[in-house]
């Protein structure tokens, strides 16, 4: 079995309390860091020095670059969405984590002793009271399946927030950078919903018991939901801006993030909040839901308005002033995630809301005004019609697959078997 160990961070280490974070188009909290990890027991069950050796420079190599990077992570800027592709700080520290995860899988070989040899410590940027450590090579590869998604998280906000001095060209790079961001959302889901189908029921379920928030199925669930919900807001905002896009598409769009950000909120209030960025997430999650229902409300209406139907005019009329007022709810829960604890700012650039905020009141104003002419106000129903029906929503996460062990490990057994 493997141990988990959890320990008070060093007092004089503790993390100063961040109080601003700034612009945020995407939120998460926080980067886990690898910490400091002895491999030397290895060498007692037969794992070639170079092996050993090799294995602790690679993990030693992340927990550099994480630590390095992980500062922006909780404080964005517009300076850092300057820089893309290769050069992007979070795709290195990705290749770097490509190259250990060969190397870390042949630890992980089931029903070996070497399994439960190395006890690995991660810790939470923001969570400065613990670090937890396990003695399972299964949660290394969960944390570096997390850390993966994280840093793609990091890199869509980054690809999101506008930058600075390029008025002239903003609507060329927004664009491009919208549709990018949309494939990074899917690569992340794809590592999470990879890590909750095959790397989580390996763990024994007492270590899944043990593991930090972070890391629990309800979070890893919440975070790929919110992803792929991300990922269609992203093709909201462009469908709008496209002349032909047609309101069935708008509205599909909006009623497959009503069904992601519903997902997200549902695993999320299922996890304790122990600490500000936990309640800075739910807050996050439900401004998301709220606003994707005002969407979707909106141009169900639209639609419904089309029709030459007295009784669909009712109807639509009903459907926009819902609209309305998931609006005015979505406004309140922005200000609410903004303001909490650390303080952040909603980039002006983001998709959808700013057009909608401007057209759901004047066209619930106009359907009034036509329900009127057509004198069947009497006849609106109190509640709003039902949205689509349930349906599959379109995006998916991409499929992800964890590479073969390094072919050392393969000499590793030959040595073994003739010691």
């Amino acid at each position: 079995m493997g141990c988990l160990v959890s320990t008070p961070a060093d007092a004089g280490a503790r993390r100063r309390r961040l109080k601003n974070m700034g612009e945020v188009a995407v939120f998460f909290s926080g980067l886990r860091i690898p910490k400091g990890v002895d491999f030397s027991p290895l060498l007692q069950h037969g794992v070639p020095k170079s092996l050993v050796d090799r294995l602790s420079d690679l993990r030693t190599r992340v927990a550099v670059m994480v630590a390095q990077e992980a500062p922006a992570a909780i404080k964005p800027s517009r300076k850092t969405a300057t820089r893309q592709g290769a050069g992007f700080p979070q795709a290195d520290i990705l290749q770097a984590l490509e190259e250990y995860l060969p190397v870390l899988l042949g630890l992980a070989k089931d029903g070996t002793e070497i399994v439960h040899q190395v006890e690995f410590s991660w810790v939470n940027q923001v969570d400065d009271a613990e670090e937890t450590a396990m003695a399972n090579a299964w949660y290394e590869v969960l944390s570096v399946l997390h850390l993966m998604a994280m840093l793609c998280l990091l890199e869509a906000n980054r690809l999101l927030l506008p930058r600075p001095g390029a008025d002239r060209i903003q609507p060329k790079i927004l664009e491009e950078n919208r549709r990018t961001s949309i494939d990074v959302f899917l690569k992340a889901a794809g590592y999470l919903d990879f890590a909750i189908q095959h790397v989580l029921p390996r763990l024994p379920l007492q270590l899944r018991g043990d593991l930090p928030l972070d890391l629990a199925e309800v979070m890893l669930r919440a975070l790929c939901q919110q992803a792929l919900g991300q990922g269609v807001d992203i093709q909201l905002g462009m469908a709008i801006d496209s002349p032909k896009a047609t309101l069935a598409v708008k509205r599909r769009f909006a009623c497959e993030m009503v069904k992601y950000w519903n997902q997200a909120l549902d695993s999320v209030t299922q996890i304790p909040s122990t600490n500000g960025w936990g309640v800075k997430q739910r807050l996050y999650i439900r401004w998301k839901y709220v606003e994707a229902k005002a969407a979707a409300y909106y141009y169900h209406g639209l639609i419904l308005n089309e029709g030459s139907e007295v009784k669909s005019h009712g109807l639509a009329v009903a459907a926009l002033q819902t609209a309305e007022g998931f609006l005015r709810e979505s406004k309140r829960a922005c200000e609410a995630f903004n303001s909490a604890p650390p303080m952040s700012r909603t980039p002006p650039s983001l998709p959808f809301m700013k057009h909608l905020a401007e057209k759901i009141t004047e066209d619930a104003s106009r359907a009034l005004q036509t329900a009127a002419g057509l004198r069947v106000l009497h006849k609106c129903p109190e509640k709003a019609p039902p949205l689509l029906p349930d349906f599959v929503p379109a995006l998916t996460p991409d499929e992800y697959q964890l590479p073969p062990p390094d072919p050392a490990w393969g000499e590793e057994g030959e040595h073994r078997r003739h010691r």
